[in-house]
């Protein structure tokens, strides 16, 4: 299983998160009406307002009437903490009738890759789908008998982490029906704001459920601009024309929430997304160490407050790692630490983050891996290598590293994922609801 194998290959503990009326429309295809995280640039002006609580503003108008789905996790709650299932169970004229859980799980406490059975909801009593068992993709017979289905994850901004891939199927299996189910988003914030735009783009040919949309490794949306951008344009879901044109989609949008916005500057409380996701440093951790552990010795977790920020090599102490990568990326503090049992490494910190490359820390330890140690990209077996493909996107990239090791030109492939960042950022400019 491609999940299963990447958190061996790693050794990570899982890597696997416009106003009220009339700025998000329905309709198919074209038409829809240690350190802490980054340190605040300017105080929180004030909380912003999730997609589920503008819903619940609109006293629930868009599902009046209606057989519900829902489709999430752990972190689907409300600006006070409580589910979106148990909102949506309580809303009057809400007629909620089936769950669904991605990677993870609807309580969010699996581990990445495991397989999740059908369950049921102890609070609800409503029947559990798992979209992470025998299928990732609801069955027409899943689907039996729903209306709308609404989507509710709380996604990382990270092309790899699973929600948004979940998402797309959802979409593409409810688009297919002979009678479509209608499909509403909720969104929410990306964590990492919505100006980071950034890192390896993925080539369409390894799309798979850990890259599902041709994008930069740091995509710079929210889940309600990707559904919006996919379902606008032809040949991001796997559907025919006809199929996509005939899908309806609407997106409930936050009220406060703008692109310069990163997690610590929402006012929201962090729900962990999942079991190595627990809080919003591991979420800006991931974009910067996920990749750079891929087959390289290297590993990024000790505590469970230092998930994906705490960076350590076999062998190596704290000072070879400053030695190596301390003025290596603009913008990243890294601290030497060391652990109760000795193990010495650096702290990932964030001392500028507009300046600051997430992914690049990672680029820099793939190729530092080939200096340390033989070359470990270089005898990889073929499930290995696809499965490094998948998640960092260029197989291009990955045949310099294999064949060029420590000789890889990080500043010509920077130089090039910057043009194909630019180009992504004007393709979907026209599918962004926010400033």
């Amino acid at each position: 299983m491609e999940r299963r194998e990447f958190l061996h290959l790693t050794a990570l503990g899982s890597l696997g998160a416009v106003a009220l009326s009339g700025c998000a429309g329905g309709g198919g295809g074209g038409g829809y009406a240690g350190p802490a995280v980054p340190a605040p640039s300017a105080p929180v002006v004030g909380k912003v307002i999730l997609g589920i609580d503008v819903l619940a503003a609109e006293g629930f108008a868009r599902l009046q009437g209606l057989r519900c789905g829902l489709v999430t996790h752990r972190a689907g709650v409300n600006g006070l903490g409580q589910r979106t299932a148990d909102v949506l169970a309580r809303a009057p004229g809400v007629k909620l009738v089936k769950l669904f859980g991605p990677e993870h799980g609807f309580e969010g406490v699996a581990k990445a890759d495991a397989t999740v059975d059908h369950g049921q909801d102890t609070r609800t009593g409503l029947p559990v789908y798992s979209l992470y068992g025998a299928t990732r993709k609801p069955t027409p017979e899943m689907l039996a008998g729903l209306d709308v289905i609404v989507i509710d994850f709380q996604d990382i901004g990270v092309r790899s982490y699973t929600y948004i891939s979940c998402m797309r199927y959802v979409i593409e299996a409810c688009f297919s029906l002979p009678r479509p189910v209608r499909v509403i988003v909720l969104d929410r914030p990306n964590p990492l704001g919505g100006e980071k735009v950034e890192g390896p783009f993925l080539d369409r040919k390894w799309r798979s459920y850990v890259g599902a949309y041709e994008t930069p490794y740091v995509h710079g949306l929210t889940i309600g601009e990707i559904a919006r951008w996919a379902v606008a344009t032809p040949g991001v879901l796997e559907v025919d024309e006809a199929t996509r044109r005939r899908g309806s989609l609407d997106v409930v949008t936050m009220r406060g929430w703008r692109r310069s916005l990163t997690w610590n500057l929402t006012g929201l409380n962090w729900t962990p997304t999942s079991p190595m996701i627990n809080n919003a440093k591991a979420a800006f951790g991931y974009a910067m160490s996920g990749l750079g552990c891929m087959d390289s010795g290297f590993s990024h977790s000790s505590t469970a407050d230092q998930n994906f920020r705490f960076l350590t090599y076999p062998r190596r102490k704290a000072a070879d790692l400053m030695a190596a990568f301390g003025n290596a990326v603009p913008g990243l503090l890294l601290q030497p630490q060391q652990q109760a049992d000795g193990t010495q490494g650096v702290y990932l910190g964030i001392n500028d983050w507009p300046k600051l490359r997430p992914t690049a820390i990672s680029l820099h330890m793939l190729r530092q891996a080939c200096v340390w140690a033989p070359n470990p990209f270089a005898g990889l077996s073929t499930g290995k290598r696809d499965l490094f493909i998948k998640h960092l996107g260029s197989e291009a990239f990955f045949e310099e590293l294999r064949t060029q090791g420590a000789r890889l030109d990080l500043a010509r492939w920077m130089q090039r994922w910057d043009g194909d960042a630019a180009a992504f950022r004007a393709r979907t400019a026209p599918f962004r609801f926010y400033a």
